[in-house]
């Protein structure tokens, strides 16, 4: 019966999800499909706006494997969760206005439009596909384990019943409703995420006995979480190398940037970058700060609790609300999950039909049917996601850092491509494919061997070999003069 209990919540969310995808497909089929399905027609206010990017930006593991982080190593792992505050911020007051300009001018969906307008290469924007399609698959993975597992250890019902209940739910409505429905879904998430942590403070403080009892206990037991550096386990490197990765970088991650280009007016740009930074801020800070003060539920050492730090909210969940509450509060991560998984989704979908097989046939002359690209960019959606659940089935541990590093990769690939590309003239295609491939390349071989400059993170190194590469190629390469680049993307060139 408690299993029972615990499930009728989130089954009630997925269902109010896929019905907002099924209302969205009905009331808005007709027109022009790939603009209402990739992009929403440009018509997203600021609270859906805000909600969206704050619903794409906060994963599964921003709700698991971050607090799990902060119960482990104290507040080191919230002061570095700060510089996710400046998320929404950064992106939105550099990128937001001029990529909406941009997007209207050259009838640009996705942010490969934007990229093969500005380098004219088609190279360049076949590897920005293969990039997003490679990293988001990895990142949708993590979501759907990170899903999984907390629906299994929060309800009692099977991994793989926690993985066909969420994840069948998220690949449906994201294949039916396309971008509107999954940045109304999205709206509905933050909500959703808000909400699970303010019962989930409630649990914790109930269990713990208040915040002052919490705090006096970790001084007295565990007073290493309250140093900056954890007893040496956050040099201030890590804290550097975080920031970079999770803060300052983030803003031209393909799945955030895409949302520049759906926005229906300043009004509403300006509006969300407040209300988006505010929301952010109280989210990402709050959970971290659960994930310590759950000392006050788990005071046991990493070991007792299956020695993953993917445990602890998910135990804590249990044993601090009952078994209804509890079916609320995971909606939050679950829907984090959901929200994070439908926006790759899409922006997947988008990069293989419209940025490859649409691009394709426009240069042959051939000419594609409204009703086959429909069918075709629902068919690809659905089989991706497919794809990504069998990955699942057989979870890997330790969902965060795959998070971590398809944020590194895609960072690595997209930062100085679109940076300079928007904001310097000098930028060539020939500097662009330098950067985009060598920086992937030096930041994946790294990873993989282990290999690190000075101890911190290889994004470092990612980004730094991605901007040697992009300022030596452009500089050795002839200037791109096209006319049109110059008056799209710099229109003060001429004046």
């Amino acid at each position: 019966m408690e299993q029972l209990t615990s499930l009728i919540p989130i089954t009630l969310f997925l269902i109010l999800c896929a019905g907002v995808a099924f209302y969205v497909h009905r009331k808005h089929t007709g027109g022009n499909f790939v603009q209402e399905y990739f992009i929403g027609n440009r018509s997203m206010g600021a609270f859906v706006l805000a909600m969206t990017t704050i619903a794409t930006y906060g994963s599964v593991s921003s709700f698991v494997g971050g607090p799990g982080q902060a119960w482990e190593y104290g507040f080191g792992w919230v002061y570095m969760a700060v510089c996710q505050v400046t998320a929404l911020f950064l992106l939105y007051g550099i990128m937001g206005k001029k990529l909406a300009l941009i997007g209207r001018k050259i009838n640009a969906v996705t942010i490969i439009d934007v990229i093969r307008n500005r380098y004219q290469s088609n190279l360049l924007a076949n590897l920005s596909a293969l990039v997003i399609v490679i990293f988001f698959i990895a990142m949708m993975v993590a979501q759907f384990v990170g899903g999984a597992k907390l629906f299994e250890a929060v309800t009692g019902y099977s991994y793989l019943i926690g993985l066909l209940i969420f994840g069948g739910a998220v690949i449906i409505y994201t294949t039916v409703g396309g971008f509107r429905g999954v940045v109304l879904t999205d709206a509905l998430c933050g909500i959703a995420m808000l909400v699970g942590i303010g019962v989930l403070a409630f649990g914790i403080f109930s269990v713990g006995g208040g915040y002052e009892n919490i705090m006096a206990t970790i001084s007295q037991t565990k007073p290493t979480l309250l140093e900056i550096e954890a007893d040496g386990n956050m040099p201030l490197g890590l804290y550097f190398t975080q920031w970079l990765l999770v803060g300052v970088l983030t803003f031209v991650l393909p799945q955030s940037t895409v949302r520049c280009l759906g926005f229906k007016d300043t009004k509403s740009l300006r509006n969300a970058m407040i209300l988006g930074t505010v929301i952010m801020g109280a989210m990402m800070i709050g959970v971290t700060s659960l994930g310590v003060l759950a000392q006050g539920v788990l005071p046991g050492t990493l070991e007792e609790y299956g020695s993953s730090v993917d445990n602890i909210i998910p135990l804590t969940i249990v044993a601090s609300l009952p078994p209804w509450l509890a079916g609320i509060t995971i909606i939050g991560p679950i829907a984090a999950s959901i929200s994070t998984v439908s926006s790759l989704l899409i922006a997947s979908s988008s990069a293989i039909i419209k940025d490859v097989y649409l691009h394709h046939c426009e240069e042959k002359g051939k000419e594609v049917k409204e009703k086959t690209v429909a069918y075709s960019s629902q068919i690809i959606t659905l089989i991706i996601g497919l794809f990504v659940f069998v990955l699942a089935i057989v979870p890997p541990d330790v969902i965060w850092r795959i998070n971590m590093f398809s944020f590194g990769g895609l960072e690595t690939a997209f930062f100085w491509v679109m940076v300079m590309g928007l904001f310097w003239k000098r930028a060539t295609k020939t500097g662009a494919i330098l950067s985009m491939a060598g920086g992937v390349i030096a930041y994946c071989a790294t990873m993989a061997m282990g290999i690190t400059f000075m101890s911190l993170h290889q994004i470092v190194i990612g980004i730094s070999v991605s901007f040697i590469l992009m300022v030596v190629g452009s500089l050795l390469t002839k200037q791109q003069n096209n006319e049109t680049v110059q008056a799209v993307f710099f229109p003060e060139y001429d004046k």
